[in-house]
């Protein structure tokens, strides 16, 4: 239990740890980031895309990373999360979401 609690905390997103992003987070945030800048302005990736862009074969571990790399770049205003091509709210949005640029 102590594992897990130090793993979420790494994130600002976090309320009750408030530490600052750690290196993979960045990463995944960069890798969105550029992902994002390589399609068009109206795709979307999956945040498995980043996590393979960060961890190679060991991609499945970071995949709710991802994820939340993907709620503080909505936080910053940068990109948007989808559900079925609209818009969803980061913080209840269940299952499979898609993220792109601002529109």
């Amino acid at each position: 239990m102590t594992h897990r609690r130090r793993e979420v905390a790494q994130t600002p997103d976090d309320k009750a740890g408030g530490q600052p992003a750690g290196k993979i987070d960045k990463q995944l945030e960069a890798s969105i980031l550029e992902l994002l800048a390589a399609r068009a302005e109206t795709s979307t990736i999956c945040p498995s895309d980043a996590a393979r862009a960060v961890g190679d074969e060991n991609w499945r571990g970071l995949m709710e990373p991802a994820r939340r790399a993907a709620r503080r770049l909505v936080d910053a205003g940068e990109v948007q999360i989808t559900q079925g091509g609209s818009v969803v709210d980061p913080s209840t949005a269940k299952g499979p979401i898609r993220i792109r640029k601002v529109q």
